[in-house]
């Protein structure tokens, strides 16, 4: 398994989820100072949001309770915070409150564990968000393997929690030449197009 990187601390960069993008590259002539994107939450085949999206405050989607892959949320609140939590910390109405909000899953890991039950039989490219609980976050994209094999080598990691993110065919990862490691692009010409990214911008 390959799991490529982009490690970045929050108070240099600020994440944020933008809905009606097809390719991360473009989001570059866009988007002033933008130094990577990366897909993040799971849609339908109509192309709406599986489970809550909150960009700059705007509200799409809806607050997914039945699904795993709306079983994590990657947010930031009102005050600035940034973290990923369990869906079942958060109600529907504090969840919609947030400043910006994806909700994606399985957690890969939890409280620096890997989770238990993640399905161990069919692999995929992924792509996950980590964080060690503090102001490091990394974004990558790994080879074909299935959620159980990732979590358990990222429990490995120095992180406190992993959430997956939308894979396989959705997988599209950018990261911009003044990075150091970029310019790097992981996106197949098969691919279908994506609804929205995790974008990192210079504060």
């Amino acid at each position: 398994m390959r799991f490529e990187l982009l490690r970045y601390l929050i108070c240099g960069l600020l994440a944020l989820p933008l809905t009606s993008c097809f390719q991360a590259k473009p989001l570059q002539e866009t988007i002033p100072l933008v130094q990577a994107a990366v897909n993040a939450g799971f849609f339908t085949p109509e192309g709406d949001p599986l489970g809550l999206v909150v960009a700059a405050g705007k509200i799409s989607g809806s607050w997914n309770t039945a699904s795993s892959l709306g079983s994590g949320v990657w947010y930031q609140n009102r005050s600035g915070k940034i973290a990923i939590a369990r869906r079942g910390t958060l109600n529907r109405a504090e969840a919609s409150a947030m400043r910006e909000l994806i909700q994606a899953g399985p957690l890969l890991v939890e409280n620096n564990r890997a989770v238990s039950g993640l399905d161990a039989t069919k692999p995929s490219v992924r792509i996950a968000i980590l964080w060690d609980g503090g102001t490091r976050w990394w974004i990558g994209r790994g080879s074909p393997c299935t959620l159980a094999a990732l979590g358990e080598a990222l429990a490995a990691w120095p992180i406190r929690h992993a959430l997956n993110l939308d894979g396989g065919r959705s997988s599209d990862l950018w990261i911009s030449e003044s990075v150091s490691g970029g310019p790097l692009l992981r996106r197949a010409p098969w691919n279908r197009p994506v609804r929205n990214f995790l974008v990192l911008v210079v504060k």
